[in-house]
């Protein structure tokens, strides 16, 4: 019998997220790369998995890391399907899913971030550790029927861990046939500046604002949490986040160096408690965990922190509790909006950015993408060499300028035969 591995990207070849891919030996074996929900998909969405996904046939689903248009569809996934992710990142899918009203009950096979390699059925995967914006976030290398495929998931070069994707473009994985890469920001004029960069931007703010810095940015962002923590230990701030904020830590931090409540190493950083923090608990069943956090001498309230400089985690759901506390906005602090700024609605009149604006705070957007720059892209691609290259979760793959191997373009639910290695 011929021995034959086929790649089919069932969802990603033409958009941004939502990605799923299916790699498929020539006995009927199956290892699916990500089931993410589509970004534009409405919350309440159902029967998102691409129609061409076989739900039948078995197979297994590795999940290159937390971040939902990677993992988000996995209520849909056939509950006989084993699931696979990073350690750390099934910690926050399990987290993520009970915040949204839906925990995820069902088992999870997990990895080490050191781990070499394991075998599911005739596949041998090789976990490479990477920077994202997402911790715990990995490449994955793929080898069986005697052909090897690199996925990227998605990577940066410009976090808190670029040295991993720089030691791999300097010591890239040999005899590539694949390379399925990520394009996120080619075409786009995202910023692209390192994390350490934007630690010092934070840290010259906060020594210029004589009252608080709110910043508004993502609790599942470590490297952006290292560096507020970073930039308010250098300014002689506190960092200050919510109940959610101190979960992901707690969650993620220990063994790794992380900032964490209550370690003695991390003095200055405090958890914040709101009745809505404790509310959202509450509905997860978890309320004797909100109060516990509510005891340690690392908890602070908003009538606490009105007199105090510090730097502030911030969402649009915390502003009316802020105001109710004594924490409102005024002329004398800074609100910065620490995401993509695809995500900020300057119309608005109920954001953050707008009422900061109206009691003529300082208003900023520092921001750093979670996805590579053009010229990244090109020199991971040029360093690995591979056979071929599959573009996947990016729109601008035509874009002049941008060195890359030979193109493989394959239309979302097309099925290829990847070609043996010559």
């Amino acid at each position: 019998m011929r021995l034959t591995l086929t790649l089919t990207v069932h969802r990603g070849t033409r958009n941004i997220g939502g990605s799923c891919i299916e790699l498929a030996t020539s006995a009927g074996d199956r290892l699916i790369l990500d089931a993410g929900r589509p970004l534009d998909a409405p919350r309440d969405a159902r029967g998102l998995l691409p129609k061409t996904l076989d739900r039948m046939a078995p197979a297994h689903v590795i999940f290159s890391h937390a971040h939902m248009d990677h993992w988000g569809l996995v209520d849909e996934l056939p509950g006989h399907w084993p699931l696979w992710a990073g350690n750390k990142a099934a910690e926050l899918m399990r987290l993520t899913s009970s915040l949204f009203g839906m925990p995820l009950t069902r088992d999870i096979w997990t990895w080490q971030s050191r781990d070499r390699g394991f075998r599911i059925g005739p596949f041998l995967v090789t976990p490479f550790l990477t920077d994202h914006s997402a911790p715990d976030a990995y490449m994955l290398l793929v080898e069986a029927e005697g052909r090897r495929i690199l996925y990227t998931g998605d990577f940066r070069c410009h976090g808190r861990k670029a040295s991993l994707v720089e030691t791999m473009i300097a010591r890239p994985p040999a005899d590539i046939d694949v390379l399925i890469i990520e394009g996120t920001n080619l075409g786009t004029s995202k910023p692209v500046i390192s994390e350490t960069a934007l630690e010092n931007d934070f840290t010259a703010l906060a020594r210029e604002v004589p009252g608080h810095v709110f910043v508004n940015w993502s609790a599942q962002n470590l490297d952006r949490t290292v560096t507020l923590f970073r930039a308010a230990r250098r300014s002689g701030r506190q960092l200050v986040v919510d109940l959610y904020g101190a979960d992901v830590l707690e969650r993620i931090a220990p063994g790794t160096g992380l900032p964490c409540p209550g370690d003695p190493h991390f003095p200055d950083l405090r958890v914040l408690i709101t009745g809505a923090g404790k509310r959202l608990y509450a509905r997860q069943g978890r309320s004797d965990w909100a109060d516990a956090q509510a005891r340690q001498p690392y908890a602070t309230s908003r009538r606490r922190l009105a007199g105090r400089r510090a730097i502030v985690m911030t969402r649009d759901s915390m502003l009316g509790e802020f105001a109710r506390g004594g924490l409102n906005f005024t002329d004398r602090d800074a609100y910065v909006f620490s995401n993509w700024k695809g995500y900020l609605d300057e119309n608005s009149t109920s954001t953050g950015w707008a009422r900061a604006q109206a009691a003529c705070a300082r208003t900023m957007h520092l921001h750093t993408s979670g996805h590579a720059s053009p010229a990244d892209i090109s020199r991971f691609a040029v360093a690995v060499d591979p056979q071929a290259v599959v573009p996947v979760h990016g729109l601008s793959w035509d874009v002049p300028g941008v060195a890359l191997p030979p193109i493989k373009r394959l239309a979302d639910g097309e099925a290829w035969v990847i070609p043996a290695a010559a």
